[in-house]
This record gives C-alpha cells, structure tokens and sequence, in this order.
C-alpha cells in the first residue's frame, strides 16, 4: 500500500493506492488544493479509481466533484450524504476494491449524519468521528454526541489496538496515533461513559467554523454561490420540518399540499424514485421557476431531497420570496424509503 498524506496542514487528504496496479482513491480532497493532487498522481503514475468524502464538511470546499470531472473517478460517499453528485453511495461493512487492497466502509454517524472510517489493512482513516486525543464536534445540524460515541466504542474502538489512526483533521500538529493510544489517552474518551460523553459535548459551545456559511451549503449541494443565492444558517434553522407519516396523511387528504422535489432528474428517476405527484424543480433552478407555482404564495408547500438537507436550503429560498407555508420533508427521500410510503420511478 503506498500512502501520502498530501495537504500539509489542518486539513488532511490522504492518498491510497496499491502500487501492483497503480490505482489510487483520495481521501478527503480540498478543493483548493486539485492541483497538487492531479501533480502527485501523474508524478506517481496512478490512475485515480474514487475520490472519497468521510463526511460533508463545513470548513472547506470538497475536492471530490471536480476531481470526478476531470479524471472520470467515482465519487463515493455514505448513503446519508445529501450531495448530488455521489456516484456510489455506501452503507456500514460495503467494500471496495483498490487493485490487491481492500477498502472497508463503516458507518460512524455522530459529527454527521453521512460520518464514514475507511478501513486499509492496518489503518483506518476517521474522518472527524475520531480526532487524535480529541473528537469532531457534535453540534452541527444533525449532529448527535451519543451516537458518536457509539460509533467510537462499538466500532472504531473494537479494532485491534496497534490499528493506526488517521484523522480528518489536526490542529495540534499531530500526524498519527493507534487505537490503542486513543483508548487510553485521548482526554474525551478514556474512562468516559455515554452520559458524560453527550455532557461533555454540550458544554463545549464551539464557535463555528470561519467559512461554515461559505462552503457548508454548496458541498452539501454540489453548487455554487453564481448558481444558488443560499440562504443563512439563521433562516435555515427557522424552517419547519413534517415527519414522512404526517406527509402521507396530508396527501390523503382534499387539498392535497404542492410537493416539490428539488433533486436532479437521474435522481428523481432513479433509485429511490419520487412522492407520486410531486414535481421535478431542481434547486439550481428553483428561484427562477417559483412563478410556475401559481399566483398565490398562501398554498401549503412541501419540499424534499435525499436526505431532506438540500430542500431544507430551498424552504428557505421559497419562505425568502415570500411563501408563507413552507415545510421540508425530514429525512427526505431516504426516511420516506424507510416507512415503506409510496415511489414511483416513472
């Protein structure tokens, strides 16, 4: 296995390959930084197989979308990420195979609901689920402690103890540690229950990250500022959400509310299909068509996505021009899935 940690900073992108094949996936890719991976990998002789998020992130650009433009590798995320332009979504124990080695995919929701650690021989890559002598934040929206410390004890801390750690992240200028070590002496874990986990992390009160409003949304949707005008976090927060059971009943009943799915079409014609009835507005075109709703802004309005984050942005924009009842399907698509509630695919 040849591996490079290759941003030098805060921020790690870690590249893997299997030197027989010379196949490569990137973990974690900055956008800012495309160059020097497209550099390395020509330098290295490696055709680059994925480009890998362990999350969506909110302190910098993903890399992943324009790196799949530009070399043709898979995007691969977990199953809960709300981005577009996933080529393969993943769920807990799915692998991958990179030439003779073997990526192992587990999910670690906590820090986000989309939280993965990837598996390599003796490493594994966590994301911000597990930070060395420290923890990714919890208090993202989605965010939740307990099931992050879940996800450290049941299944990163059952490793085999000499199983190196390689973090997302480090503001300390460490580079590595081992299970083992973490289980010992990282201060937020050792000897910790669940109770005074979930404490501990709620009394941090973090400030956000510095370009949080700049870059959380656009990863989150694979679009730009010059595509979307994106909503604040304070208007997001603001919007309401309507469990998948309470839609269905709505839509049993006279008059039934406008739905609208903010999704791409490959994806409101794919997989997981769409509400019947509902109509086909992606977000990218979504403030320019609202006059296609009709003439009064007082119908009651839902609207979804995957996972119920992108159209959490686009409530936002309809409540911004002036709809008055405006909700976002939670969960999205995927929690509608879940309860077994109506698809078509059509």
């Amino acid at each position: 296995m040849l591996l490079r940690e290759l941003n030098r900073g805060k921020c790690k992108t870690y590249l893997v390959a299997c030197e027989r094949d010379r196949l490569a996936v990137l973990i974690d890719p900055v956008r800012d930084h495309i160059d020097r991976y497209l550099a390395m990998l020509a330098y290295l002789h490696l055709k680059l197989q994925a480009a890998i998020d362990t999350h969506t992130h909110a302190d910098h650009r993903t890399g992943c979308f324009e790196l799949g433009d530009l070399t043709g590798a898979a995007v691969l995320m977990h199953r809960n990420a709300p981005a577009p332009r996933v080529d393969h979504h993943v769920s807990d124990g799915d692998t991958l195979a990179l030439g003779t080695l073997t990526l192992r995919f587990l999910a670690t929701p906590g820090h986000t609901p989309d939280s993965l650690c990837i598996v390599v021989n003796d490493t594994v890559f966590t994301g911000d689920t597990l930070l060395i002598r420290g923890t990714g934040r919890a208090d993202f929206a989605g965010g939740d402690a307990a099931a992050q410390f879940d996800s450290i004890v049941e299944k990163l801390f059952c490793l085999p103890e000499h199983t190196l750690v390689l973090p997302a992240h480090d503001y300390r200028g460490n580079t590595m540690s081992t299970i083992g070590q973490e289980r010992r002496l990282n201060p937020r874990l050792a000897g910790q229950t669940r109770e005074g986990y979930v404490e501990l992390m709620a009394a941090l009160k973090l400030p956000l990250p510095d370009r949080v409003q700049e870059v959380l949304q656009p990863n989150q949707s694979a679009l730009d500022d010059d595509a979307v005008n994106f909503p604040t976090l304070a208007q997001l927060s603001d919007v309401r959400q309507i469990p998948p059971r309470a839609l269905g009943q709505m839509l049993a009943r006279q008059p039934p509310p406008l739905v609208i799915d903010v999704r791409e079409d490959s994806e409101f014609h794919g997989e997981l299909g769409h509400i019947p009835g509902a109509i086909l507005i992606p977000l990218r075109t979504l403030a320019d068509r609202a006059s296609e709703f009709g003439p009064g802004k007082e119908q009651r309005v839902v609207v979804v996505c995957r996972s119920g984050v992108r159209s959490s942005t686009a409530a936002a924009i309809l409540t911004s021009l002036g709809f008055e009842d405006v909700s976002n399907l939670k969960g999205g698509m995927l929690a509608w899935h879940e309860l077994g509630l109506p698809v078509e695919t059509a």
